[in-house]
């Protein structure tokens, strides 16, 4: 199952506007956002990631929304979560 997780956009990396730092569930990633080159996110911004690429921007109320339906899931979030964490970009 592809699932895309929720995060915030903490900084867009200065040497990097192709990537951003975001606060995932506690952890703090490098992602692409290079898709998003329409409408880039700015810190504060929310956005829904699939394997460390930014697909959407999303507003905080559907971020908190989906976060708490990703949890009920269960190994499907889990399996996400772990797909997220071994995209390395940095």
């Amino acid at each position: 199952m592809c699932l895309g997780i929720p995060g915030e956009v903490v900084e867009i990396l200065p040497d990097r506007p192709d990537l951003a730092r975001v606060h995932v569930s506690g952890v703090r990633r490098a992602i692409n956002i290079g898709l998003l080159s329409n409408d880039p996110p700015v810190p504060g911004d929310w956005v829904l990631i699939h394997v460390g690429f930014a697909l959407s921007k999303i507003d905080e109320q559907e971020a908190a929304a989906v976060l708490r339906y990703l949890e009920e899931l269960g190994s499907a979030y889990t399996d996400e979560m772990d797909a997220l964490s071994q995209s390395m970009i940095e």
